[in-house]
């Protein structure tokens, strides 16, 4: 348990540099989004680590591990590719 908090905590202090963006609606993708696609959108919007992703039938949640430590789950809609923070 030290062990992954000491990591988590590393991992926080490393990405302290990063520069973070809101979790503002992106611009409409012209063809349907995948995982990885929708990945990339929320990293875009927030910045930080993914730690999971779950489909829905009409959008992806990606919950990110933001460099202050803050875990945030971001829904990105298959369809156009707008992120919304949950």
């Amino acid at each position: 348990m030290r062990v992954l908090l000491s990591l988590i905590f590393i991992a926080c202090v490393s990405f302290a540099s990063n520069s973070q963006a809101s979790a503002t609606p992106t611009k409409k993708v012209d063809q349907p989004v995948d995982k990885k696609k929708a990945v990339i959108l929320a990293k875009q919007s927030i910045g930080g680590k993914t730690l999971k992703i779950t489909e829905k039938p009409e959008f992806y949640t990606v919950r990110i591990l933001k460099s202050d430590g803050h875990v945030v789950d971001l829904h990105i809609n298959k369809k156009t590719g707008e992120v919304k923070k949950d």
